[in-house]
């Protein structure tokens, strides 16, 4: 979905408008400030999901260099330590 794009006196002047469009059309709204882009507002949820989908594929970077790395380890010895500590904890 494209954004809308408007000049930053919507902002002060409309912002209900401008909210509305962003929340429930999930429509981003680029600000501008003498006809260049300026700021972005968008709605709380788009921003949640945004941040989460940034932090998913931050950590899949990670992943993939930890790979390359050689920093990885079978799957079964992953498990095994992990009953290990758990039994520790337990008893």
């Amino acid at each position: 979905m494209m954004p809308d794009i408007r000049p930053s006196s919507d902002i002060r002047n409309h912002y209900a408008e401008v909210s509305r469009s962003c929340r429930e059309e999930r429509r981003p709204t680029i600000l501008t400030v003498n006809g260049r882009g300026d700021t972005v507002v968008m709605g709380i949820e788009d921003y949640e999901e945004q941040q989460a989908r940034l932090e998913l594929l931050e950590t899949l970077v990670a992943s993939e260099q930890d790979v390359l790395e050689g920093r990885v380890a079978p799957l079964a010895n992953t498990l095994q330590s992990l009953r290990d500590e758990l039994a520790r904890g337990i008893a």
